[in-house]
């Protein structure tokens, strides 16, 4: 019987499906294990080859801990709010749900033909009104709290109304706006509710506020800094310029301290916490406040991790965007400093913190004072300093900073020498553990730690500083000007936001006929008719029907991209609970994810805004963990073997690689489908591909276009994608699944070879074989016992896999399974008792062949309910050993002893065999040399 690879795995998925094999229970007496996957996006292009590495071992993880005696949750749905099925429907006039659900099954289709275990009973769409109506209602809860500082923790605003309407707010400690004013019970009292609201705005955990962000007109959007490539937008390769704009914002930067201690808690990989940490930023310093040299006294203020050099400062810089860089700039410099600004806001934040070789920036021409010595100090602006990123504004200090050096040399500015014994004529000092202070009057002779407490200690009884510790992660914007994403539950009375109540949930996005920005630059919701709310009916009304009183605009800025996946963990855990985002029985059965697998680059994006969020509902008491996920592995990459071809600059030919000789070439991708595996290039194909070449000149050598190759990230932009439909089709899911883990470690990057599946797929038809080695290939078990060579190769087995499986090294246990498979074939092994538990250990890794062969077997139940084999260390300890008789140092032949002969019975059984009398020929030996265990040897 052959291996029918393609109706085996249609029939088992069908069985699958058919009885919800996978679902879970929330209430299992079993023990809880939740394996979770990264969701995707559900693009048009579908799967490539390079996107099931980290679904296939999660998938492994969860079948083994099935098997373990574990109830899994093994869940999947889709982040289904994204600019691709936008920027489709501003093409085309399609709504982004009709292009996101046709999407959606290619998807489902895709991952289904792949065999994952998933609980498809708990899908979640993210642009599912059902599903969003839980990312609006934590909207609401993230507004109707403030940060407790004194608590450590996220509280109701409600506790804060109650202070304020008692005490006011001088004794409040809380994470809120720098600009607070100061009030008592009183006066909170005689406020109107208008101003209340804007106070309590500046507390609020989201916030309205005017900020300054990446604008891309192109995508008429808000970009985070995250979705900023080379100061072009990553979708699309538009420019990206700053401005500012009122937009929300979440606090995040209230659990700045938290997310850095929660990494200690965590299994993460250290470069993904590094990556954290080094967002969040920590810094400690003093915060200290300059005054400008005029009549009007505006502060500046600044924070600097270095208070001992502040007797080094020669100038301040100001970021462009700085607000007091309008006030203070002089008449003389004004032209200057705002064509600066203009071509500043061109440049977006990553690109100025990355670009350390260009200098430049603009005199303001105002001056500030120093605090201790009183002199004046020019003001300048340049684009290294960040708005967004502590105050706007650094005191420089040339002498113990490079970027101010470097900055002061190449305007001029004095670099005054603070530091004792150190020559800085050719660079900047900046060894603080060798810092003794020098020209700094009550600073001198001090070393750094001590310069800095007594700097600190100054600036305070001048009321002009203070000790602090800064951090660089700053709110993070919450707005987008987009149309699919998920509508803010917020209408305006007055200019002032109000929530919707949350029985009223979920705001579904209205229809519009344009989903670009308006004529007047209002967000495409602003060309929804229907978009206003009525605060009696409490529902959306006609925009026509805004009367100021009763009906009020609805918000027309969406929710991000990562909304819906700060939560979706969670909602999984309960996803048709229309009552609740997930019952407490559900959130207090499974807690927390305990394995999570994904990609590393959402480091600074979904995996520290999930965090936030998990924070701040642990606060609130909704959830019982303060972090959602115990581990987490960040699987490698498969690359694909992209392919060139070079055109000749000047002539246009397109000539062979190996012809080129120097020329002067421009590499172009080739589809490598149109290349076979000598890389030769179709060329009549490409010519039909590609429209601009269809009269050029291609150079052949020996009648042949041979291709450039070059091993790339995986993408349909470069043209080297892998369908795994085709390899599903001619090798199986099986063969694929042990494929993409028997390329290498799981964190690692692996290139693809299609050819490289030949391997894996023969092993399946090994096995295969090895249950039907009847006459006609039939289906053969027995019962008889195994010998000891099969219970070794079993127990052997089964040690090393699941040890593998543990320390998820995937692709060593499918080295492990080929030995094993050849082993047992040379033992010509039928038995039962061996082929049973192997088609169990198979089962994780190549689950439809498991399956089959646990069926033909006589179960009717699936394999993924059966045990897990035990191991038997005993099946490994060796009772005989196999001895090299050797005669004068020469083997002869071999003896199979037991080990547990002693010395003389080892040598007197050698000395009875047939084949030492015949060696010996009647003679005495001089002596015999037995070493037991290792070796016998006949001397003379």
């Amino acid at each position: 019987m052959i291996y029918d690879f393609n109706s085996i795995e249609k029939k088992w998925q069908k069985f699958w499906a058919d009885n919800q094999t996978f679902k879970a229970d929330n209430n299992a007496e079993k023990p809880k294990f939740y394996v979770l996957d990264m969701f995707p996006y559900p693009s048009g292009a579908g799967l490539h080859v390079g996107h099931p590495l980290g679904y296939i071992a999660s998938d492994i993880y969860a079948r083994y801990k099935r098997h373990k005696g574990f109830n899994v949750l093994h869940p999947q749905g889709y982040d289904s709010f994204g600019l691709p099925a936008e920027q489709y429907a501003i093409q085309t006039g399609q709504h982004p749900a009709i292009t996101t659900e046709a999407n959606i099954k290619t998807y489902r289709r895709q991952l289904d033909q792949l065999g994952f275990s998933f609980d498809w009973s708990r899908e979640v769409r993210t642009s599912d009104p059902k599903y969003y109506k839980w990312t609006q209602w934590i909207f609401i809860q993230l507004f109707n709290s403030w940060y407790n500082i004194d608590s450590d923790k996220a509280e109701d605003i409600a506790s804060l109304i109650t202070i304020f309407s008692s005490e006011g707010n001088t004794n409040v400690n809380a994470v809120c706006d720098e600009d607070i004013i100061l009030f008592n019970a009183a006066e909170w009292n005689s406020f109107t509710t208008k101003k209340q609201q804007e106070i309590l705005l500046q507390y609020r955990l989201t916030y309205l506020a005017e900020t300054e962000v990446n604008w891309c007109p192109a995508l008429g959007t808000v970009l985070a800094n995250d979705e900023i490539v080379n100061g072009v937008s990553e979708r699309g390769g538009h420019p990206v310029i700053r401005k500012k704009m009122t937009q929300w914002s979440m606090r995040i930067s209230a659990y700045a301290q938290r997310l850095l201690d929660g990494l200690n808690t965590i299994d993460w990989p250290q470069p993904l916490k590094d990556s954290q940490t080094n967002w969040i930023g920590r810094s400690q310093g003093a915060a200290v406040t300059f005054y400008t040299a005029d009549e009007k006294k505006y502060p500046i203020s600044v924070f600097t991790t270095r208070p001992d050099t502040i007797f080094g400062v020669s100038f301040m810089t100001l970021a462009p965007e700085h607000e007091l860089v309008a006030e203070i700039t002089t008449s003389e410099q004004k032209a200057e400093v705002e064509a600066y600004i203009e071509a500043t806001a061109k440049r977006s934040e990553r690109d100025r913190m990355a670009d350390v070789k260009t200098i430049s920036g603009a005199f303001t021409g105002a001056y500030a004072e120093h605090p201790f010595t009183k002199e004046p100090i020019p003001i300048w602006i340049g684009d290294y300093v960040l708005a967004g990123y502590g105050t706007g504004a650094v005191m420089s200090v040339p002498c113990g900073d490079q970027r101010d050096y470097d900055f002061a040399k190449h305007f001029n500015i004095p670099i005054p020498n603070i530091f004792e014994g150190v020559d800085i004529s050719e660079e900047a000092f900046a060894d603080k553990e060798k810092t003794i202070i020098a020209n700094s009057d009550f600073l001198n002779g001090l070393s750094y730690k001590k310069a800095v407490k007594t700097a600190i200690y100054e600036l305070e009884k001048l009321g002009q500083g203070k000790g602090k510790i800064n951090y660089r992660l700053r709110d993070a914007v919450f707005s987008r000007q987009r149309y699919w994403g998920e509508p803010f539950p917020v209408y305006y009375v007055d200019g002032m936001p109000q929530m919707i109540a949350t029985d009223y949930l979920p705001i579904t996005l209205p229809e519009v006929e344009k989903y670009l920005p308006t004529e007047t630059g209002e967000p495409p919701l602003g060309n929804a008719t229907t978009w206003a709310w009525d605060t009696v009916a409490n529902k959306v009304v006609a925009n026509a029907e805004i009367d100021n009183k009763r009906v009020w605009p609805l918000e027309l800025n969406t929710m991000p991209g990562w909304a819906g996946s700060s939560q979706y963990f969670n909602r999984y855990m309960d996803p048709h609970n229309n009552n609740a985002i997930f019952s407490e029985e559900a959130i207090n059965y499974w807690q927390d994810v305990d394995l999570y697998i994904g990609g590393s680059e959402h480091a600074t994006g979904h995996l520290l805004y999930s965090r936030f969020w998990q924070k701040f509902m642990f606060d609130r008491g909704f959830v019982p963990k303060d972090e959602f996920a115990k581990k987490l592995i960040n699987q490698g990459m498969i690359t694909g073997t992209s392919a060139f071809v070079y055109r000749e600059e000047g002539t246009g030919n397109v000539i062979s690689k190996n012809l080129i000789n120097g020329k002067s070439v421009i590499p172009i991708h080739a589809d490598v489908s149109l290349v076979n595996a000598s890389d030769e290039l179709d060329v009549e194909g490409f010519r039909n591909w590609q429209k601009d070449y269809k009269n050029s000149e291609f150079i052949l050598e020996d009648g042949k276009y041979i291709v450039g190759r070059e091993v790339e990230k995986m993408s349909k932009s470069k043209y080297n994608v892998v369908n795994p439909d085709a390899i599903c089709e001619e090798y199986g899911a099986d063969s694929l699944r042990l494929y993409e883990m028997f390329l290498g470690p799981l964190e690692q990057s692996k290139p693809w070879n299609t050819a490289g599946i030949t391997g894996v797929h023969s092993f399946l038809k090994k096995l295969w074989k090895l249950y039907h080695s009847g006459a006609d290939s039939s289906f053969v078990i027995s019962d008889e016992e195994p010998t000891k060579d099969s219970y070794k190769t079993l127990h052997k087995t089964i040690k090393k896999v699941e040890e593998d499986i543990e320390n998820f090294s995937f692709n060593t246990s499918v080295s492990t399974f080929m030995i094993c498979v050849n082993e047992l074939t040379a033992q010509k092994c039928t038995s039962k008792e061996i082929l049973e538990p192997l088609a169990i250990l198979v089962s994780p890794y190549a689950p439809h062949i498991a399956e089959e062969l646990w069926s033909k077997m006589g179960h009717s139940k699936s394999i993924s309910t059966a045990e897990f084999p035990k191991f038997e260390p005993s099946y490994l300890v060796e009772s005989s050993k196999k001895y090299p008789i050797s005669f004068n140092g020469k083997m002869k032949f071999t003896m199979e002893l037991s080990l547990d002969l002693s010395k003389d019975e080892i040598e007197e059984a050698v000395m009875e065999h047939e084949k030492t009398q015949q060696q010996l020929q009647g003679r005495t030996p001089k002596k015999v040399i037995v070493v037991p265990g290792k070796i016998v040897n006949i001397v003379g």
